[in-house]
């Protein structure tokens, strides 16, 4: 690797962990990176995964205190996110590079959309669902059986790809009943962590993490995740969305254009 390799990593993955511990969609600067010094896209995927592992946890960390109230509820969305985590990411595997380079503007167009239209989404699903006995307070419990199944999903894209995850599972945990944004982010960070931790394992056992590159971008993914989950209760503002809404709309574009066929 070139200094100019290890600093469009470093940049890359500092920026997604941030990002992704403030309100998701890190994977558009971390993934794009590892294309850019020249992995094929599912080794790039898998060594993403593994990157961003370690800053959910960091970030999930630094909501330690919201999460406390959310033991039972976590017992079968952990599950889900589990299943779905192994699942998403099996299929990654079985696709290969030809499939999944095919894939990545779509993957990325959807995630765009999910992301700039997630405002619109979280109306919709706050009419849509039911009103569960648990929002007054305390512990919820474990939610609705709808919840449990988007979640189930929402961990089969992310284990699969990853962009826009959280996103998503802002949604799914909508579906469920919660309405507190920062209990949202702290389940949604810890939740994620279950997902990149069950596909870590599927890619270091099958052998498709670049290591050199991964660890280059977990330190600074790391960093950025607590640091970004430290931000979140303090920065507040339209600013960051435009940002990554930029970012992931012209990222669509490029590979649009460079994809193959």
């Amino acid at each position: 690797m070139t200094p100019s390799e290890i600093l469009l990593m470093g940049a890359g993955g500092l920026a997604a962990g941030a990002v992704n511990a403030m309100a998701g969609g890190g994977t558009f600067f971390s993934f794009p990176a590892l294309l850019a010094v020249g992995l094929p896209p599912v080794v790039a995927n898998a060594s993403n995964s593994v990157a961003l592992w370690p800053g959910s946890l960091a970030g999930a960390w630094a909501y330690r205190q919201e999460l406390a109230r959310y033991k039972r509820y976590l017992l079968p969305m952990g599950a889900a996110s589990l299943l779905g985590g192994v699942a998403g990411g099996l299929l990654l595997l079985a696709a290969g590079d030809t499939r999944f380079a095919a894939l990545i503007p779509w993957l990325l167009a959807f995630a765009t959309l999910l992301f700039a239209f997630s405002p619109q989404l979280s109306k919709a699903l706050k009419r849509l669902r039911p009103v569960l006995a648990g929002e007054a307070g305390g512990d919820h419990g474990a939610g609705s059986p709808a919840g449990w199944f988007v979640q189930l999903l929402v961990s089969i894209y992310g284990g699969f790809f990853g962009a826009g995850m959280g996103i998503l599972m802002m949604a799914s945990l909508a579906i469920g009943g919660h309405e507190d944004v920062q209990h949202i982010n702290a389940l949604k960070n810890l939740l994620s962590a279950v997902i990149y931790s069950v596909t870590v394992v599927t890619f270091i056992v099958a052998g498709a993490v670049s290591w050199p590159h991964t660890l280059v971008m977990l330190l600074s993914a790391s960093l950025g995740g607590y640091w970004g989950a430290s931000m979140a209760r303090k920065i507040r503002g339209p600013w960051l969305r435009r940002m990554v809404i930029a970012v992931g709309g012209a990222l669509t574009v490029y590979y649009f254009f460079r994809a193959p066929g």
